[in-house]
């Protein structure tokens, strides 16, 4: 049975919507949880949930400090290192829990699983990968935020690493990759994306060009590499976008009487749409690179995203992520083929 180690006093209301997913999710999954955190709390509101059902799969691990959102980083790996995010984090290096979960701090969160889990084999830098709601299904979004400056071969890796991951995760066989950029051509872009371009055209993946941002929610590729930069900022205007267009819808139907009653008999269409771009339906964002499974949460999560990224961390897990991604990643991006990609995109820009 898959263990996930949960940081249950890192997210901005912890520990209440962590105690409360994980209940969720023992209830719906197959999985061991192991909840870190301060015993008494825990167990007050494990008492109050009468949790007792699940003793054989439930056991709280104590930690008596806490990684706040006002934490710097490396403050937080210095100087809390019986944090309950370090905990977990240690039990996931140890062999007591497969993958981890945690709301807190991300900074501390990125850092933490890199410094304790360490990278795989053929990473350079893990990467955080976000599921954006499409017309046309998810999309993988990867990096948005881990790694602000990027070269060539980071975003190469970002590729394959999404690659495997929607294959495995989403379900999509042969999902479409696609580099940001300000335009289709592959002369359009930076340095950066001019030299991507070429490499990610010489792997084995099913690699469509460039996208640009209006791109995305067209569901026109179902993996989107870029630098962590352009990635943090599309996650952002996508989520403030998302809860601008719920408020104004909301505004809009309690105008009148005829608003409030077509509002009432579309309540089923309006729940879906909601479902449909609920962040707490997709969990969480999972740190691709690092051993184990880690999944990044929204610090405002409720049960229902704790419970999401519980399961997509045990999904994780039983797709053998990491082994995949290990196993061939050294193998698709050989250094003598990211050179050849380089030397023919500066013959290609010299020329013009």
């Amino acid at each position: 049975m898959i263990t996930i180690a949960v940081d249950a006093m890192g997210g901005d209301h912890a520990p209440h919507p962590e105690v409360a997913g994980s209940l969720e999710a023992l209830r719906e999954q197959d999985v061991r949880i192991l909840l870190v955190g301060k015993t008494a709390r825990i167990k007050e509101l494990l008492t109050a949930r009468e949790a007792g059902g699940f003793q054989n799969r439930l056991e709280i691990v104590h930690a008596e400090e806490v990684v706040t959102m006002e934490d710097a980083a490396s403050s937080a790996l210095r100087k809390k290192k019986n944090s309950s995010l370090r905990v977990a984090a240690d039990l996931v290096r140890h062999g007591r829990a497969d993958g981890m979960v945690s709301a807190g701090n991300t900074g501390a969160v990125m850092a933490t699983a890199k410094l304790v889990l360490g990278p795989l084999k053929g990473v350079d830098r893990p990467a955080i990968a976000a599921i954006l709601p499409t017309t046309k299904g998810p999309c993988l979004l990867i990096d948005v935020g881990a790694n602000v400056d990027c070269r060539p071969e980071h975003l190469e890796q970002f590729a394959v690493m999404g690659h495997f991951y929607s294959q495995q995760i989403l379900g999509i066989p042969s999902p479409r990759v696609a580099l940001m950029s300000i335009g289709e051509e592959s002369s359009k872009g930076n340095d950066l994306t001019r030299q991507v371009f070429q490499a990610l055209q010489a792997q084995k993946l099913n690699f469509i060009g460039n996208v640009e941002g209006r791109d995305i929610y067209h569901g026109k590729a179902d993996v989107v590499a870029c630098d962590g930069f352009v990635g943090n900022v599309i996650l952002k205007v996508s989520e403030s976008l998302a809860e601008l267009f719920v408020s104004m819808l909301k505004e809009e139907l309690s105008r009148s009487l005829t608003t409030k009653v077509g509002a009432l008999l579309s309540k089923r269409a309006f729940r879906g749409l909601k479902k449909r771009i609920d962040y707490s339906e997709y969990g969480g964002a999972p740190l691709l690179g690092v051993k184990g499974a880690c999944i990044i949460c929204h610090g405002r999560s409720n049960p229902n995203a704790i419970k999401n990224a519980i399961r997509v961390a045990r999904e994780f897990c039983e797709n053998q992520i990491n082994h995949r991604i290990e196993s061939n990643l050294t193998a698709m991006l050989s250094r003598p083929a990211r050179a050849e990609a380089r030397e023919e995109t500066t013959e290609k820009c010299t020329r013009s």
